[in-house]
């Protein structure tokens, strides 16, 4: 504790959620060390990352709107092969749907480097959407800057890396010099009245209070200065963040948000989380910064990223419904329709796991599961996933079925409703069960597909003058 007049004569505040006074405890000034602290004791390379705890914890501080932004055209261009414009731009359509009439869905992200992007932007701003806002990233140069300026943008992100692997080993910078540096780019976007998203690259392995919570204070000034919103973005680049209760920074998220909220002053509206899936915890990181104080969390659909990827936006479009108990607008369908988009027209195919999104997300293989659902969907359905995605829950065919799977198959395939479907104990599914039991006892190791069953359903109809209805009569 340092024993000078600005130390002792720290202000008193009401807290405006206890309702009681404050004394700051501490005071945040740059720590600039001469070497750099790379968290050696967490982070020993030759080891698994360590997560220590202190049983500090703090307290739940869910802001009254929180949102979800999108890097689907930046960091979800930087692991696989480049979008086209077109591409891009019916995507942005597909975001602008999805995210509804209250834009949940509040910016998209986009690099400025190649003339196909720098296309995709002006057609994308062409559209005059007021969600999602059409932003861009940048380095912290000058250079790219100029980029900015030219196309007109109103806000863009700007990298500043803040953990002393990034600041000493990359930039071979000290942290002051980091700090002076950014804040130079940081004042020529105020200058032309452009907004700052700063990105705090690397932040669960940073300083926090070393470093990060008096960088913030910095822009917090500048931000009072010009009058211009100055954003922060806490980057989890690595993915080491975690949500565990008495964790210790800078490894804890929701220690990272108060931080930034509370000790160095940022409204919940300016704080953004963007979380990588290096250690599966992408998602609960990215619903614990809302839960702490962050207002924005950055995600790209499906997860698409660099390495294991960013937070799915489909995710969090559920994570905020379970949350909110409601989905503010949005339209969860769009979100099968950019599945379809993305393995029919753009060529990448889903991992058929994936919620929400893969091929085998709601679909069942299990006798006793199909039975369960041919009593009453909601035993093994998650939700109404035919209301919210238009995707109904669907048993697959192969030999653990059942009769029971077979019967909800031609059900679901043939649209049969009500008085028209059939049980497990109709004389068709039992002679496609036979055939289906044939198959696999010669041999058969993959499922059925669905051109083989239709022609066995055909097949048996046929024979056995068995009809399956009116709306199979339409198929």
């Amino acid at each position: 504790m340092r024993d000078n007049e600005t130390f002792q004569n720290r202000p008193i505040t009401m807290n405006q959620h206890n309702n009681l006074l404050e004394i700051e405890e501490h005071m945040y000034i740059l720590d600039d060390v001469k070497k750099p602290n790379v968290f050696r004791n967490m982070f020993p390379y030759s080891e698994i990352p360590k997560i220590p705890f202190n049983d500090r914890t703090v307290p739940h501080n869910m802001p009254k709107e929180i949102w979800i932004t999108d890097t689907t055209f930046r960091d979800g261009q930087q692991s696989r092969a480049p979008y086209t414009t077109e591409q891009i731009v019916t995507i942005y359509d597909y975001l602008h749907k999805l995210g509804g009439p209250n834009g949940m869905i509040r910016a998209s992200e986009f690099f400025l480097y190649s003339k196909k992007d720098r296309d995709a932007v002006y057609k994308c701003m062409e559209k005059g959407y007021d969600f999602p806002e059409v932003t861009s990233w940048i380095r912290a140069s000058k250079e790219d800057f100029k980029l900015v300026k030219e196309i007109g943008m109103k806000e863009t992100g700007i990298l500043v890396s803040c953990s002393d692997y990034h600041i000493f080993m990359k930039l071979k910078m000290t942290r002051r010099q980091a700090m002076e540096h950014y804040i130079s780019v940081i004042k020529d976007c105020l200058e032309e009245g452009i907004s700052p998203r700063c990105h705090l690259e690397d932040i669960t392995r940073a300083d926090i209070y070393g470093y990060v919570v008096p960088f913030c204070m910095e822009l917090m000034k500048l931000m009072e200065e010009y009058g211009i919103p100055i954003k922060i973005r806490a980057c989890d680049t690595m993915g080491y963040g975690v949500n565990y209760p008495g964790a210790v920074i800078p490894r804890s998220v929701q220690g990272i948000i108060y931080a930034i909220h509370t000790h160095a002053g940022v409204p919940h509206a300016l704080i953004e989380w963007h979380g990588h899936n290096d250690f599966y915890k992408a998602v609960s990181n990215s619903t614990t910064a809302w839960l702490y104080g962050c207002s924005g969390v950055n995600t790209s659909l499906f997860g698409i990223g660099e390495r294991t990827g960013n937070t799915p936006l489909e995710a969090m479009v559920f994570e905020y419904a379970q949350l909110k108990g409601d989905l503010n607008g949005m339209d969860t369908t769009v979100i099968t329709e950019l599945a379809e988009y993305y393995e029919k027209e753009i060529g990448y195919q889903i991992p058929p796991r994936t919620p929400f999104v893969g091929k085998n997300f709601n679909v069942t293989r299990a006798g006793i599961h199909a039975d369960g659902l041919l009593k009453n969907e909601e035993i093994y359905n998650i939700f109404d996933t035919e209301k919210f995605l238009n995707r109904p829950v669907l048993c697959a065919v192969s030999n653990t079925s059942g009769l029971a799977g077979i019967a909800h198959w031609i059900n679901t395939y043939y649209k049969l409703k009500d008085e028209e479907q059939i049980g497990k104990n109709s004389e068709l599914v039992a002679e496609i069960k036979k055939w289906v039991d044939e198959e696999y006892a010669g041999g058969r190791v993959t499922v059925m597909t669905d051109e083989e069953i239709v022609a066995c359903v055909d097949r048996v109809c046929r024979e056995r003058n068995i009809s399956l209805g009116a709306a199979a009569q339409k198929q």
